[in-house]
């Protein structure tokens, strides 16, 4: 008895769709004619962003146009972001470069989806759509529907959109990859995005546009915190200056201004008001200070117990003035700064200097190891030798020994 063949008796030759690109789309379509919620085969992020276009009346078989805003509000967009693509020139450079043997574009947006930069189509690149992305262009949400840019735009959270996950049928021959950039008040300041026309992405876009836009972010954290000791930080003292690295910004009296994202991930929740560099890394602000002067980095620990490895830059040093907040009194409630030691009473007073506070660090260090160079060394995160010549040279050399017996304790 032969096996009868399905095509034969009329049913379907394929019951289920196969490949991602099938699922969304018959996710779609049910989605739009039924009503069905692609949970599990369509991003939450993209969900949203169709439910928002379908409460706006939006219709997905319209064509939407990409059409460039006003002169003045495209001449304002340019000028609130001066700052942003100042600090996203080189990296944008390095990343056309990397595209170049691509068919990919990258954006910059502002915060309100109008197209600051964008990489330049070749006239040989069939991509009708992208074309249209240039400078000037608005790409929110509520005028080209489900893009990558607009949704991060309005979201805030990095997304890919694919083919047929954009709201607008007719731009599904487009993939997009984007990622926000946020500023030192932790407001949205532009987002990065990388496009493909006609073809699918030939690389993980989401890594690479997140690196970027990474990369970017760091870059214009630095620059708006000028007035600012800036630290970095991480498990793994290797990863510090890449683009891993942690970055905070400390202010003149103490208080963390801000993190960037590895940062937030690391320190993790805290408490309401524990917003002090002490409480945060475990180190007051003079021990952050005396880093500045030591380029190797140090070791500290977040308030989860949780080890880092910190250096610290002070941005402007004809800038801001730390060295008065020395002398203030740690916040009410700052457990840690409760228990940092003072400094002996009988201790010379020292010149409002990086290097007088430094020598006073060491100097309070070994009073509260009673004097023990080895103690203070681990403390400190430096060699005994280190410790010797700093006070030799700076004058500290009665710290050194024991009362008078002129023996330097181990």
């Amino acid at each position: 008895m032969g096996v009868q063949d399905p095509s034969a008796a009329g049913a379907p030759r394929q019951l289920f769709p196969h490949g991602a690109a099938q699922r969304v789309a018959l996710a779609r379509r049910q989605f739009f004619e039924e009503g069905l919620r692609p949970t599990g085969i369509v991003g939450e992020a993209v969900i949203q962003s169709w439910m928002r276009c379908l409460a706006a009346r939006h219709d997905p078989s319209w064509r939407p146009g990409f059409q460039p805003v006003t002169p003045s509000r495209a001449h304002a967009a340019l000028g609130r972001s001066r700052e942003l693509l100042d600090a996203a020139r080189d990296d944008l450079n390095t990343l056309e470069a990397s595209l170049a043997g691509t068919d990919c574009r990258a954006i910059l947006i502002d915060r309100d989806g109008v197209v600051i930069h964008a990489t330049q189509v070749t006239p040989q690149l069939d991509q009708p759509i992208l074309r249209t992305a240039r400078v000037g262009v608005d790409l929110a949400e509520s005028l080209v529907g489900t893009t990558a840019p607009g949704v991060v735009a309005k979201s805030g959270q990095a997304v890919t959109v694919m083919g047929a996950e954009h709201f607008y049928e007719s731009l599904a021959a487009v993939e997009c990859a984007a990622a926000p950039i946020r500023d030192a008040q932790g407001q949205l300041a532009g987002v990065l995005d990388l496009s493909v026309e006609g073809r699918h992405f030939g690389f993980h876009a989401a890594s690479m546009v997140g690196l970027f836009a990474t990369r970017i972010e760091n870059r214009l954290l630095q620059m708006q915190s000028r007035e600012h000791l800036l630290l970095r930080f991480q498990a793994d003292p290797g990863l510090l200056g890449t683009p891993l690295e942690a970055l905070a910004g400390i202010g003149s009296d103490g208080r963390v201004c801000w993190l960037n994202g590895m940062a937030s991930r690391l320190v993790g929740a805290l408490p309401d008001g524990a917003d002090s560099a002490e409480w945060m890394f475990g180190l007051s602000l003079d021990r952050l200070l005396a880093l500045t002067r030591r380029p190797p980095p140090s070791l500290g620990r977040l308030p989860s117990g949780l080890g880092v490895w910190v250096q610290a830059q002070l941005q402007a040093p004809d800038g801001v003035d730390f060295n008065h907040a020395l002398a203030v009194s740690p916040p009410a409630g700052d457990t840690h700064a409760a228990e940092s030691e003072p400094a002996p009473a009988s201790a010379p007073e020292r010149p409002a200097t990086l290097e007088g506070h430094s020598l006073q660090l060491i100097e309070s260090t070994l009073a509260a190891c009673g004097g023990n160079i080895s103690r203070a060394a681990r403390q400190l995160g430096v060699s005994r030798g280190l410790l010797y010549r700093r006070l030799r040279d700076e004058g500290g050399t009665a710290q050194l020994f024991r009362g008078g017996t002129g023996k330097p304790r181990g």
